[in-house]
């Protein structure tokens, strides 16, 4: 059984907690802190996201297009649906001549309440556009219509967008592509599980690439850990810990989180990967683990904690703002 992580108490009392595993690997894919069990099969969700645009960059569509960084980073992003973000996904969808119709994600609100109420306000329903995933849809749809494959079965796993994206997950994940085991995400792309090692080794891999990846490849992970961290605002978003993180250390730490309790980071220049899942798949201790392990680990400086601890640590309160008990990071 994993080791509790985080512990909720309420005055005294531990009320819950939340079990989960930490992976941290060096340049080498040596671990050098572990926590739990490092083998345990999950999916990386929307931490995988980092590597589904390697096939746009390499293929040289992506600058055929003319995209930007900005564009880039949104698509590399589980946004909040503001204004900014899906200004941004439509800039996309109008230089490849298409709209959000052709987006196969789904519907979904807005992430903060003031911009999902504004959309009640104004007679609106929430669209595809808002969506998270919409921005890396955008980019699945550029490649397949540049390529001039069919756009209505996108995110089939049979798709050859699909299927190199899958060639592309296997490289970075140090696996074989039968090692992957298939599933949908929440925006119905296919999404792959693998050990939570293998997820520290690929982001360790997008900052420091082995010598046999191909000089594209390489180039193409360089340019998508700049796109990120130049515009981490479109990673994530307003009181989001991926853009603040990135925000704050200034691109010194790369941060991307996965639904279901995912957290995936790299540290380029240590040239580590680091992964952690939350086992029960609740959203929120994954950041204040992370946090607490760069503060351990003396990967961030005291400038930048003072900033960034709020994701630690937290008191938690009612309606009435009355402090009710504490949130805890415990076993680090």
């Amino acid at each position: 059984m994993n080791p509790i992580l985080v512990e909720l108490r309420r005055a005294d009392v531990l009320e819950s907690f939340h079990r989960g595993v930490i992976c941290v690997v060096d340049e080498n894919n040596q671990i050098v802190f572990s926590k739990g069990d490092v083998k345990q099969v999950c999916y990386p969700r929307s931490a995988m996201k980092f590597f589904q645009h390697i096939p746009l960059i390499t293929s040289g569509i992506f600058d055929s297009y003319g995209f930007t960084n900005e564009q880039l980073a949104v698509m590399c992003g589980s946004h909040n649906g503001e204004a900014a973000h899906t200004e941004v996904v439509n800039t996309i969808l109008e230089t490849i001549k298409l709209n959000e119709s052709n987006l196969k994600c789904g519907a979904q609100p807005p992430s903060l309440k003031k911009d999902y109420h504004q959309l009640i306000r104004d007679n609106k329903e929430p669209q595809p556009i808002h969506n998270n995933c919409s921005g890396k849809h955008a980019g699945f749809l550029a490649w397949s219509s540049f390529n001039n494959q069919d756009l209505d079965s996108y995110l089939s796993p049979q798709h050859p967008l699909q299927q190199e994206i899958r060639n592309v997950v296997a490289q970075f994940y140090e696996l074989s592509p039968d090692q992957l085991l298939l599933g949908m995400d929440g925006c119905s792309a296919p999404t792959f599980a693998m050990p939570v090692f293998n997820q520290a080794v690929a982001f360790k891999n997008l900052v420091s690439a082995p010598s046999h990846f191909d000089d594209k490849t390489k180039d193409a992970a360089k340019r998508i850990v700049s796109a990120v961290t130049q515009f981490p605002e479109m990673v994530a978003g307003t009181q989001r810990y991926c853009t603040d993180l990135m925000r704050i250390t200034q691109g010194r730490i790369v941060g991307k989180t996965g639904a279901d309790g995912v957290y995936c980071i790299s540290i380029p220049e240590k040239k580590w990967g680091i992964a952690i899942k939350i086992d029960d798949g609740k959203m929120g201790p994954q950041y204040q683990v992370a946090q607490e392990l760069l503060e351990k680990l003396g990967l961030i400086t005291q400038e930048e904690v003072a900033e960034l601890d709020k994701y630690r640590e937290f008191e938690m309160k009612n309606f009435a703002g009355n402090i009710t008990g504490k949130s805890i990071v415990v076993n680090i």
